[in-house]
């Protein structure tokens, strides 16, 4: 007798659930159902839409994703279909989104012109102007209003402040946001085409472009250590921190060779002829220290790297602004601090250096002078993973008064607005650290934690109010926002690298890296660091990156006002 067929349950369940899922479809299309008012309650859909949102961006596309800026279209969709969000939360969005880019650019956005990077933000200010000044003569051209011209400038710059900054000005305006919406695509496409397609177009191989310019790179030198024997009689019998040159160096003593094993220096040492000692500083500054005391040294050494250092956080009101010579820690305490960390930048403190809030004090000393140490300095660990509620709060009011207070020039009466004022405080407190004489801290992970919620409530608002028009400005002027974002984004990469190749001589992988930073392509620069281990690129991006986010935003204002003028 055959064995009877196996049931196949596929049929079955699809039956036995395709009933119930239409009717949970018809159900949920009527405006008076449970299902569609829970679906579209203000709430709900706000974590749904960033939800699907998400991840959307998080499908790849030819290598390609959107990420963050995913939400907009699936907030667009739900305006469509004309949902609601709760009021006031794009403006809560944009705040938070604006000032904490501030915080995470200020460490970097002012050191860029203290440095030969000063020609990385020169790139920046030319491809802002070349984008912005695109698009102001295509939008007179063509007769398109300011407010889409806004949208297409930032979409084609793939700028999310510069969106911000517009809606800012214009109110939840339908007409920017789906010009963003159009164009940002194809600014995310053709700043990674650009580092693609054209080393080949000029047959340029990275990786000997890599090595070609690696002495240009523009990197910070590193912290490194050298054992080093003194020979040089004209520093024998003087004490180690007598020496300016060290200093001068940025380097420092912190142990001393006895037998084979290298002890933390206390208060009084003095230079002897043979002596070995440990030097920490600039890598790039250790063998003139070397030349200058003697010679490098390969004598057989240990150290005692686990009971001997320690990481202090600094919270004590009486060592917070004081400098090290005030303090005296290696003459009262027998440590010394070889390097500090602040804003994530490892640095070797010089006599007048002052200890700020939550500065981690990288110490070596013997144990229980770093634990008496570590006491005086109210080390707490804990402290650099909690964020000052106080201090942000403070900031963003800052922020805000100083977006909304009037600024008067010669015939025209402006502000910064909710995305200028918020942007350029959190500059500055990125930048210094503080507030008054207030320091606050607020953790790497809480700052990335509050852009990106900020960013993505702000774009949820934007698209659901964008939505309710997106079909009258599709059939109106879709060709023309397309084409005109286009135009935008040729002719600023094409313009800058021009600039940056014949004017600032920059070297191939620095413009590619530069420019990436100038529109503002994170894309973009991740798809050169998949093709180059050169980290040429990667300082040039973090180099023009701030100037360019800075002012496509504020340039912003620019549009509207020269705009406004022509009509």
């Amino acid at each position: 007798m055959a064995a009877p067929k196996p049931v196949t349950w596929l049929p079955v369940t699809l039956a036995a659930t395709a009933l119930p899922l239409a009717a949970w479809a018809q159900d949920l299309a009527k405006p008076s159902s449970f299902w569609h008012d829970l679906a579209f309650h203000p709430l709900i859909a706000l974590f749904l839409i960033i939800a699907l949102g998400l991840a959307l961006g998080n499908i790849r596309f030819f290598g390609i994703s959107f990420g963050a800026s995913g939400v907009i279209f699936t907030a667009l969709a739900f305006g469509a279909l004309g949902g609601e969000l709760p009021a006031g939360i794009g403006t809560f969005g944009l705040v938070l989104f604006v000032y904490c880019v501030g915080l995470n650019a200020g460490p970097t956005f002012f050191r860029v012109f203290a440095r030969q990077g000063s020609r990385f933000a020169k790139l920046g200010v030319a491809l802002v102007v070349l984008g912005s000044g695109t698009t102001i003569l295509l939008a007179w051209l063509l007769h398109i209003p300011t407010e889409l011209a806004v949208g297409i400038y930032a979409g084609a710059m793939s700028s999310t402040p510069a969106l911000a900054a517009g809606l800012d000005i214009f109110g939840e305006s339908a007409q920017a946001s789906i010009g963003y919406g159009l164009t940002y695509p194809l600014g995310v496409l053709g700043v990674v085409m650009l580092v693609q397609v054209l080393p080949r177009l000029l047959r340029k191989n990275l990786d000997e472009e890599a090595r070609r310019a690696a002495s240009d790179s523009g990197k910070l030198p590193p912290i490194g250590s050298l054992l080093i024997e003194v020979s040089n009689p004209a520093v024998v019998g003087k004490r180690f921190d007598e020496i300016s040159f060290i200093a001068e160096m940025q380097c420092q003593i912190t142990r001393e060779l006895r037998g084979e094993r290298l002890v933390p220096v206390g208060s009084d040492e003095t230079f002897a002829p043979g002596d070995h000692v440990l030097v920490v500083g600039r890598q790039d500054n250790l063998e003139l220290v070397a030349e200058y005391l003697g010679s490098k040294s390969n004598k057989p050494h240990y150290m005692d790297t686990k009971s001997q250092t320690a990481q202090i956080v600094v919270t004590a009101p009486a060592v917070i602004g004081r400098t090290l010579s005030e303090l005296g820690v290696r003459h009262k305490y027998a440590v010394t601090i070889e390097r500090i960390t602040r804003n994530n930048v490892d640095f070797v403190p010089r006599a007048g250096t002052h200890i700020g809030h939550t500065d981690v004090l990288h110490c070596v000393g013997e144990p229980d002078n770093l634990a008496e140490f570590a006491q005086f300095a109210g080390h707490r660990a804990r402290v650099l993973d909690e964020t000052d509620l106080i201090f942000l709060s403070i900031g963003i009011a800052i922020g805000v008064a100083l977006g909304l207070f009037p600024i008067v020039l010669p015939g025209v009466t402006f502000t910064l607005g909710l995305a200028g004022g918020p942007l350029i405080a959190g500059l500055f407190i990125g930048h210094f650290g503080r507030i008054g004489r207030v320091r606050g801290h607020i953790p790497r992970a809480a700052r990335n934690l509050l852009t990106s919620f900020g960013l993505i409530l702000f774009l949820a608002s934007a698209g659901v109010g964008a939505g309710a028009s997106l079909f009258d400005v599709l059939g109106d002027s879709g060709l023309t926002i397309v084409a005109a974002g286009l135009v935008v984004l040729l002719v600023t990469m094409t313009g800058g690298y021009l600039f940056a190749r014949y004017v600032l001589k920059l070297n191939f992988l620095q413009i590619l890296g530069g420019m990436c930073g100038g529109m503002t392509s994170t894309p973009g620069i991740g798809t050169l660091s998949a093709h180059t281990d050169s980290e040429i690129p990667v300082i040039s991006y973090a180099a023009v990156y701030p100037v360019g986010m800075i002012l496509i935003t504020l340039f912003v204002r620019v549009i509207t006002t020269v705009l406004g003028w022509l009509t």
